[in-house]
């Protein structure tokens, strides 16, 4: 069965005709959450005995096997009953799996037949599409990938919440919010919820109220970073940049994470080239399931002779802060670095 994006889903849901299983997994864990408690609310309504026919097994903490013969109970007074099955972990080398090979012969059998008066939503953190067990999975239900977003699908996304609340904002404001807290998508949304209450009574999100109320101690992907400055995009770059450094970020430091970064893209692509496979490339380099494909396409597109002109570069910035070249302090440390972001983004 082919895999859906979320907009095939959502025009499925429109009708209201529900499949028995659904399968929901990918990277961007707010829509997909978004998705099951959306199946969940329009399988079951308000209904008056709704808690009584919604179930819910983390097999961080169940069985497959409970949770399934959950799903084989008839709902009571209502068509029919939902049971989410949330967590489910199908890794790459199998060691974090929750959902193993022994459990095959049960989920096969009711996947073969499942309960007509119910529907059950898989809701997967992780799972290698490579796998057996998640073949299985894939080729007997709805099967829907959520993949981060875009900058551009981002933007979009903000400006409709903010328009479901009656708020405005500056396309510059909403560019550097976007800038600022990336594809995190439940963090845009949080962010956005804050600046709309601190946008009352005029309701009007401004550039100063965004960049006064993003809090310093947000996470920012340092890899984020690596990936607007090898794609040359400039403007998120710089924003990224600023914002980092005004967060008070020694420039050291960050340079180094810079550096760490470009030595591992370096090392991935000469471990592709000699032939590793892809799993023990993400092993070697402890690179998060989520962030892998992403990585490894960024490492497979840049050319070596780019990277190891990037680790040149960075090795003289790094000379010119240790010995004050442009100035000492801070301010030498920051133009250096500022400087150097410049260059990469615009070589």
């Amino acid at each position: 069965m082919a895999i859906l994006g979320r907009e095939d889903l959502r025009r499925q849901l429109k009708e209201k005709e529900f499949t028995p299983v659904y399968l929901l997994f990918g990277t961007e864990s707010y829509l997909r959450d978004l998705a099951a408690k959306t199946i969940t609310d329009l399988a079951l309504g308000n209904s008056s005995l709704r808690e009584f026919n919604e179930i819910e097994h983390s097999l961080n903490e169940s069985k497959i096997q409970y949770a399934l013969s959950d799903a084989e109970q008839l709902p009571m007074a209502f068509p029919r009953r939902l049971v989410k099955i949330t967590n489910v972990v199908v890794s790459a080398n199998g060691k974090k799996d929750n959902l193993k090979e022994e459990d095959e012969e049960i989920l096969a059998r009711y996947l073969a037949r499942p309960a007509e008066t119910s529907v059950v939503i898989f809701v997967a953190d992780e799972l290698d599409k490579r796998r057996k067990i998640s073949k299985l999975l894939l080729e007997n239900s709805v099967a829907v990938e959520f993949v981060k977003l875009e900058d551009q699908e981002l933007i979009v996304w903000a400006k409709t919440k903010l328009k479901d609340q009656n708020t405005e904002a500056d396309e510059k404001a909403i560019r550097l919010l976007v800038g600022l807290v990336g594809n995190n998508l439940r963090r845009l949304t949080n962010e956005i919820e804050k600046l709309i209450v601190a946008a009352m009574p005029d309701s009007l999100i401004t550039y100063d109220l965004v960049e006064a109320l993003i809090p310093n101690s947000r996470e920012i992907s340092n890899f984020d970073l690596t990936d607007y400055l090898i794609s040359k995009n400039k403007k998120p770059a710089l924003q990224i940049l600023k914002k980092i450094l005004d967060d008070g970020a020694e420039p050291l430091m960050l340079l180094g994470l810079i550096a760490s970064n470009f030595h591992r893209l370096f090392l991935a692509k000469e471990l592709m080239r000699q032939g590793v496979e892809r799993r023990e490339v993400a092993r070697i380099l402890k690179l998060p399931y989520g962030k892998q494909e992403e990585f490894l396409a960024t490492a497979r597109r840049t050319a070596t002779e780019k990277l190891a002109w990037v680790m040149q570069r960075i090795a003289k910035t790094d000379v010119a802060i240790k010995t004050s070249v442009g100035g000492g302090g801070g301010y030498g440390s920051r133009l250096q670095i500022e400087i150097l972001v410049c260059e990469l983004v615009n070589s």
